[in-house]
């Protein structure tokens, strides 16, 4: 078992309406189900088990880019479709919220049955994973909710959050079963560490002593558990801002896609007659899918790629989020039938966003991008939580979420 990190998110409340988690729930199933044509059900394990990726996921199926609540909304929706589609994909989502929290050693001996597993010793994985997060690591986060997800050969990932409503934070916390060690193009998933200069790779052999004593920590030495765990925060605020990304890796993407660079790459043909913020959407889920772990430091850039439910850091476009799904299964359908070839077009359009990152960065186009969406959005009919934006009154009110929720303070 290793941990593969922590993320800290605002503590957010409220219920996100139906006509976007439906859209949000497609566009997260897209990309899953590519991940695993492309893949295997294995890689999606991995991904999800690192806690920037799952971030990134969030930010491109259009939830708030640092909100608490990308968790329940990416895994509640991914859920729902999934496991109707486990025969196929093979992979589950166990789990949840409140009293379904209950029921997940029953589910997972339900999955392991059918699958002839070891119940009793998933079983115990889930419930050692939650008693680690909610007793050893003792941080003042309280745990209402657990997912484990699950593969039909018995691997898993384990994501749980909690929350702290004195400081109006939630803390989400991820583990993976150690059999996996793919993403990409690094050699492990399982790197962990409080400071880029100070890592702990829970899957090396020299680790084997911290992993064999995981249990024992959970009693004696939770102090030790914390230093090994990636952690990462967000900040305290709405707004998307300059330091929140890589500029050159989302100005590459908008090169490709309003530049047209695409025309210089032959085997992107296939993609030259989508519209510049559906090929933008494109290339952030292609990042995803075929994107190395070193590609999501930043997750707040993924809100670029469709918007985010509370207008940043611009409101949803609903037509491109639409036609992004559209080609990734109509890619997934094709490839399955033997034609590849807008497959590995969508593959390719990751690789040309990086290799023209090279290229240099516009000065502050963060905020002329940002502008330009809104009055996208305002004249064209984008979308918050709130419905059709209205020009002038919706921004007004998405402008007050900062100082209403947490003070004066800028950051």
């Amino acid at each position: 078992m290793i941990s593969a990190g922590s993320i800290g998110m605002p503590l957010h409340f409220g219920k996100v309406p139906s006509f976007l988690t439906e859209r949000m729930g497609d566009m997260g199933e897209a990309i899953i189900e590519s991940i695993v044509e492309n893949y295997g059900p294995s890689e999606v394990l991995t991904r999800m088990s690192d806690p920037q990726w799952f971030q990134a996921l969030g930010a491109t199926m259009g939830m708030h880019w640092n909100s608490s609540g990308i968790t329940a909304v990416v895994l509640g929706a991914l859920k729902r479709r999934l496991n109707k589609r486990a025969p196929d994909l093979g992979l589950y989502i166990l789990g949840g919220k409140g009293k379904a929290i209950q029921s997940t050693g029953h589910h997972i001996t339900r999955v392991a049955d059918r699958h002839s597993l070891d119940g009793k010793a998933l079983v115990r994985s889930a419930r050692l994973t939650s008693r680690i997060d909610n007793n050893a690591i003792q941080d003042g986060y309280n745990l209402y909710q657990q997912y484990f997800l699950l593969s039909n050969q018995g691997e898993w990932t384990a994501i749980s959050q909690g929350m702290n409503t004195g400081t109006r934070r939630a803390r989400r916390y991820h583990w993976h079963s150690p059999t996996v060690r793919s993403f990409g193009d690094a050699p492990h998933t399982g790197i962990a560490g409080l400071e880029k200069q100070q890592v702990l790779n829970l899957v090396d052999e020299n680790a084997a002593p911290l992993r064999q004593h995981m249990v024992a920590l959970t009693k004696e030495r939770p102090k030790d558990l914390v230093e090994a765990i990636h952690a990462s925060e967000m900040p305290n605020r709405h707004d998307v801002r300059k330091d929140d990304i890589n500029p050159a890796r989302l100005a590459s993407v908008l090169d490709l896609a309003y530049n047209r660079d695409i025309e210089s790459f032959e085997d992107l043909v296939d993609l030259h007659g989508v519209g510049p913020r559906t090929l933008k959407a494109l290339a952030m889920a292609s990042e995803l899918i075929h994107g190395d772990n070193t590609r999501f430091e930043d997750p707040a850039r993924f809100a670029f790629a469709v918007g985010g439910k509370d207008g940043r850091p611009h409101p949803i476009d609903t037509e491109s989020l639409e036609q992004t799904v559209s080609l990734l299964k109509e890619s997934v359908s094709r490839s399955k039938l033997g034609e590849r070839d807008k497959n590995d077009a969508i593959k390719r359009l990751h690789k040309a966003a990086v290799e023209g990152e090279s290229k240099g960065v516009p000065i502050d186009f963060i905020n002329d991008l940002i502008e330009h969406e809104w009055a996208r959005s305002e004249s064209e009919g984008g979308v918050t939580f709130m419905g059709t934006v209205v020009k002038g009154l919706t921004r007004g009110i998405m402008d007050l979420q900062n100082p209403l929720l947490y003070g004066k303070k800028k950051s």
